[in-house]
């Protein structure tokens, strides 16, 4: 397969599509991001029964509209690509597709409406707006935080589901049927339901003993929401102080071969696969 940059016209293509370092790469990510919320806001309009007749074939005419859009942009995106068979199969290849997918189904026969609202799916691809530029470091610095404390929240995690297995398996000892405490699995739902302080009240203890545990359970519920919190905040600071004292600055390019992004702006070859970026 050809080299996309030895066509001036896919190569211009593809650093609007791909990139944001550019003007024109930045208000196409803007004018996508706008259709992509107004589409899927669309989406959501439609299943309101209280629209008239002429509502609903505005709304029809109107996602349409966005459908080939949206159409335009993916073809547009693999004619653009070295590969595009890797970028079909890619995390947002996938959504991109599937954003459209169901409106073409749709012709087919009736049976296919409620396959339709797959096309909500199109939200996600407004995480496409982290690549620009002025949101890379803060990005960065969040998905970092979340690396360095994902073992830590593991470990707390396991320790709350192996509590309220405990509490949950008391409690169906302790309470009766009729109190709604009817399994071990309820007596669980109810334990993670009141250990996260929601209380939807849909079971409730009626015995003292029943209520004195669901009383330490609720206060104790205040204590262990705040761990989660204090282990993301200190791996967040953490990184946000190693990124305010790092000096390169990570660009929007998008390498032609992988389509991985988080390259240095100083970078020539691709860190993942050293494949040689756009000048």
């Amino acid at each position: 397969m050809d080299n996309p940059h030895s066509n001036p016209i896919r190569k211009r293509i593809y650093e609007i599509i791909f990139e944001a370092d550019t003007r024109a790469g930045r208000l196409f990510d803007i004018i996508l991001i706008s259709a992509i919320l107004l589409s899927t806001f669309l989406a959501a309009l439609e299943t309101e029964p209280a629209l008239t007749s002429t509502q609903k074939i505005w709304l029809y005419r109107t996602e349409w509209f966005f459908v080939i859009l949206f159409t335009a942009e993916y073809f547009l995106r693999l004619y653009s690509v070295k590969k595009p068979l890797v970028y079909a199969f890619s995390f947002f290849g996938l959504v991109d597709f599937f954003a459209i997918f169901p409106a073409y189904l749709e012709l087919v026969g009736e049976n296919y409406h409620l396959l339709t609202m797959i096309r909500i799916v199109r939200v996600i691809r407004v995480f496409r707006i982290l690549k620009l530029a002025r949101y890379l470091d803060e990005t960065n610095v969040l998905i970092s935080a979340l690396k360095d404390s994902r073992r830590k929240v593991t470990v707390f995690l396991t320790a709350v589901l192996i509590l309220v297995t405990v509490i949950g398996t008391l409690m169906y000892f302790i309470e009766s049927p009729e109190s709604g405490f009817t399994s071990i699995p309820v007596s669980v739902y109810w334990a993670i339901v009141t250990l996260t302080t929601v209380g939807f009240g849909d079971i409730a203890p009626q015995s003292p003993l029943g209520r004195t545990f669901a009383s330490l359970l609720m206060l104790t519920g205040y204590g262990i929401l705040a761990v989660p919190t204090g282990i993301f905040s200190s791996a967040l600071l953490k990184q946000s102080s190693m990124s305010f004292q790092k000096q390169n600055q990570i660009s929007t390019q998008t390498c032609p071969d992988c389509l991985k992004e988080g390259h240095d702006s100083d970078a020539v070859f691709c860190k993942y696969c050293a494949a040689e970026l756009n000048p």
